[in-house]
């Protein structure tokens, strides 16, 4: 069982990684910019997981590892924000270019970001002596309105394909943190977090996944059409 969190990663990346050379999705050929997105994402993520693990917010289970630490992070946590982000882009773009009618009206997903940030801001207000609760919804605030501002329309297809990419990232999430096996291979210290779990999973997870995969999805669509526009100055 030390190699679960490997055999997950792996699993996770392995059809979205094939099926982006497809001759419809192409994927592969804007990998530069996908990989640079995951690269600065983990810039914020990464220093944010070694500092929790750190002070004991949450941390591992040595069971379900092979064994190898970097900055005190697992291997398998460091290929965590390339495998799953990277199979979370993929599956937005594949949901668009099967069902390229999946997309919100401009009002209905302003109302939900501006909703959404509401909820965040008073529950923030609230539990602001919980630190996974603290930081978590502190990103995903200012993100959701930096997105609406510069890139609304990310966000009228982002709130549906959401909502199917938490379909498999629950699943991955779930085995993470307990369910359907005998322990936790990611543990968690819920007096610094809300308390509420869904099945295993602490509710802030949603609002991490959230912010993970909408940053990728931002920054890759910045520098593609950044690319564009350079290639077109030419």
């Amino acid at each position: 069982m030390n190699s679960l969190y490997l055999w997950l990663n792996i699993g996770s990346i392995s059809i979205p990684f094939l099926y982006s050379f497809h001759p419809r999705l192409q994927l592969h050929k804007r990998f530069k910019w996908l990989f640079l997105s995951l690269i600065l994402t983990m810039g914020i993520f990464i220093p944010w997981d070694v500092i929790f693990t750190v002070n004991g917010i949450w941390g591992f289970n040595q069971d379900y590892f092979l064994g190898v630490k970097i900055f005190s992070l697992p291997l398998e946590e460091w290929l965590f924000f390339i495998c799953i982000p990277f199979a979370c882009v993929f599956t937005h773009y594949a949901l668009l270019l099967y069902v390229p009618k999946m997309k919100l009206g401009e009002n209905s997903s302003k109302t939900i970001a501006v909703g959404l940030m509401l909820i965040l801001a008073l529950l923030l207000i609230f539990n602001y002596d919980k630190w996974y609760t603290l930081v978590n919804f502190s990103l995903a605030i200012p993100l959701t309105f930096v997105v609406l501002k510069y890139n609304p329309k990310l966000l009228q297809h982002f709130y549906l394909t959401f909502l199917v990419i938490l379909i498999p990232f629950f699943i991955v999430n779930g085995i993470l943190t307990g369910s359907w096996i005998e322990n936790q291979v990611v543990w968690y210290n819920n007096a610094e977090n809300l308390g509420f779990r869904m099945g295993t999973i602490p509710v802030e997870d949603s609002i991490y996944a959230y912010t993970m995969i909408l940053l990728n999805l931002f920054l890759f669509e910045f520098f593609s059409k950044k690319n564009k526009t350079t290639k077109g100055c030419d």
